[in-house]
């Protein structure tokens, strides 16, 4: 089985060094967005779609245009793969996948890539890499490179550079060292419950540096725009906001590391995060209700970042033989694990779980978790109902459930 895989590490760069790799990205950048409106004006005329061979003999033109010639101080291979990037989006957007393509904004997300292993060069006993029209430059080596490299990609984001490696090797199927299997609750209290009655604590990163952020904010509203104190207000804006994607994806990380290492197979609800955290405010003729709670729930789901443990998992199984199982999400915390009853007023508080018709009693969260693993169950089986064996004496409460403590 092969296996692509990207090692991401920070560069140390020069300072010309630095300056020309933000022209290199400025000139990507521009590449795409004259791509697209070319696409865009060629569709109103009534044209057909411009592919990728259409498109590399625009950029031929534009590099020995008088006009753009300062295109031609950067490296051709990263400009073709602009447009590359320009033809996938649009076939995203005609497979329904993703939405319409929008021209990049000059600051975000600046990145260009070496699509051939041909075009660089990696000193891994040196901790640098060679890239045609930089030259050397020292990355910091946080772990070993694994498989033969395919591409690079150089990004930037809050006043740093990173190089993104990726690799492709031959790996043998494994069979996952573990055979048990569990159901995860997700939640904004318990990031995340699982049936074996532990749970992992949220982080909060957002919740934790929220007065920080919003403080900056307020000293940066008071600048002249695009003034030099504006531009060191933004810049510590962005330095919190890094801060608070790294302490989530530490989390995320460590929490699907160790789910995956100790469950074949997890099961999880099919969430949709999108509809879930859509505002509530509606419009002037229909105001919707409850205004300032849904957006704060809805800060709150976003904070923990359930797509991308989704995501985290299923690759991290695959990766080790296991398998994750979405099963349908309705119902999984009103339904009563032992004897199936189903009603909203058995949990009528965030916690508490009291089945009204035979009085089974526990943690919410951790009946959730309890009908999660038992509906995986029912998608091995192929269809059916299946229910848990009957409740032991003793149910974990608030108080029994075991966390998980991550380090």
């Amino acid at each position: 089985m092969k296996r692509l895989q990207a090692f991401k590490y920070e560069l140390m760069p020069s300072g010309e060094q630095q300056r020309n790799m933000r022209r290199f990205a400025g000139s990507c950048r521009f590449v795409f967005n004259k791509g697209l409106a070319l696409q865009k004006s060629n569709y109103e005329a009534g044209g057909k779609f411009l592919s990728y061979v259409d498109m590399a003999k625009h950029l031929t033109a534009w590099r020995n245009s008088d006009e753009t010639a300062w295109l031609s101080d950067s490296p051709v291979h990263p400009l073709q793969h602009s447009l590359k990037d320009l033809e996938r989006a649009y076939k995203n957007f005609f497979t329904k996948r993703a939405d319409f393509p929008r021209f990049k904004k000059k600051g975000v997300s600046e990145s260009f890539r070496y699509p051939d292993s041909k075009q660089f060069k990696i000193d891994s006993v040196n901790s640098r890499v060679f890239l045609p029209k930089l030259g050397w430059i020292r990355f910091r080596k946080s772990r070993e490179i694994l498989g033969c490299t395919r591409n690079i990609t150089v990004s930037s984001k809050a006043g740093k550079w990173y190089i993104s490696i990726q690799t492709e090797r031959e790996i043998e199927d494994v069979a996952h060292p573990s055979t048990s299997m569990v159901g995860v609750d997700l939640g904004v209290a318990k990031f995340a419950t699982l049936s074996n009655g532990k749970f992992i604590s949220p982080v909060g990163a957002f919740k934790t540096l929220e007065r920080k952020l919003a403080r900056e904010q307020r000293a940066m509203r008071h600048k002249k725009r695009f003034s030099n104190n504006w531009k060191k207000a933004k810049a510590r804006i962005t330095r919190i906001h890094q801060r608070i994607g790294n302490i989530r994806r530490d989390r995320l990380h460590k929490s699907t590391s160790y789910i995956s290492k100790n469950h074949a197979i997890v099961c999880i609800e099919d969430l949709q995060v999108r509809n879930m955290s859509k505002s509530a405010a509606g419009t002037k003729e229909a105001p919707g209700r409850n205004v300032k709670a849904k957006s704060g729930l809805n800060k709150s789901i976003l904070d923990q970042g359930w797509h991308e443990f989704r995501r985290q998992l299923e690759y991290k199984q695959g990766w080790l033989g296991g398998q994750v199982l979405a099963v349908n999400p309705r119902n999984t915390s009103r339904t009563c694990p032992c004897c199936g009853h189903v009603s909203a007023m058995n949990r009528l508080t965030q916690s508490k779980f009291e089945c009204v018709q035979c009085g089974h009693a526990g943690n919410a969260d951790w009946i959730a978790a309890q009908n999660i693993v038992a509906a995986g169950h029912a998608v091995l089986a192929c269809g059916g109902v299946v229910q848990l064996d009957p409740p032991v004496k003793q149910e974990p409460s608030e108080a029994t459930l075991q966390e998980i403590i991550l380090v």
